[in-house]
């Protein structure tokens, strides 16, 4: 996976086996827990057999329960840390090395949004993207936009195009090369001052429609109701545990 690029996500979740329910069913996921003690009870998600996600418990005394996060790639995870301190970030947990899997870190940005950093070893990241059961893109919404933008490309190197650049639109795409890898946001303006900057992943679905409504049947709410945009048919949801995601469409 190039330096920069999203390669993984997990949920951090208060109950897995009720997460695990729902996703198994909503994206016809399996589950492959790992009973080694070191890793802490994570599970990985796969579909067809290629890993999509992964699974851990609210840890003790973490307030960030229930909620997905986006790791982007890095061949010196500590380096990057270093880096995200440097341009203006905080190191919330610093490189530590997860067994023969590599190593993780994670930042947050000058906005406050969390971010992951996975420097692979054994565990590569995404084994399959861009598809309906899989993660088809990754996006900030953030309330610090201009101090997002230098954040990134300080840290990884991003480059930009801007798709918008109005109150009522501002939003940058993050390219590395000639490789669009996630978005950019300014939420400023419609933010609830209570919600803090977030990342937020889509998973791809045939129906969007179809999708939401496996959502609802399996436990989970509805943030954004379904609707068509430029990028496909889209829809904002979360799990029964209140783990938000979007789904959209596959657009060809």
């Amino acid at each position: 996976m190039l330096d920069g690029t999203p390669c993984w996500i997990d949920l951090t979740s208060s109950d897995t086996e009720v997460a695990k329910n729902f996703y198994t069913n909503v994206f016809g996921w399996q589950v492959d827990s790992n009973d080694d003690p070191q890793y802490g009870g994570y599970a990985i998600f796969s579909k067809d057999g290629q890993p999509i996600a992964g699974l851990g418990p609210q840890q003790e005394g973490n307030p960030y329960g229930n909620v997905w996060t986006t790791y982007i790639s890095s061949s010196d995870a500590a380096a990057s840390a270093a880096k995200a301190e440097a341009a203006g970030g905080t190191i919330m947990m610093p490189s530590m090395q997860v067994g023969d899997q590599g190593s993780m870190a994670i930042v947050g940005d000058p906005a406050g949004a969390v971010i992951g950093i996975w420097q692979p070893d054994q565990h590569k990241g995404f084994g399959s993207v861009g598809v309906p059961g899989a993660p088809v893109w990754h996006e900030t919404m953030s309330k610090n936009y201009t101090a997002a933008l230098p954040f990134y490309t300080d840290v990884f190197g991003w480059e930009y195009e801007s798709m918008g650049d109005t109150d009522e639109f501002r939003y940058s795409q993050a390219k590395l090369g000639d490789a669009t890898v996630a978005g950019v946001m300014d939420a400023s303006s419609f933010l609830p001052t209570e919600v803090p900057s977030f990342w937020q992943v889509y998973f791809g679905a045939d129906d969007t429609d179809a999708a939401v409504a496996k959502v609802v049947e399996f436990g989970g709410s509805v943030i954004a109701a379904p609707e068509d945009t430029p990028f496909g048919r889209l829809a904002g949801v979360a799990d029964p545990l209140g783990a938000a995601f979007r789904i959209s469409t596959i657009v060809g």
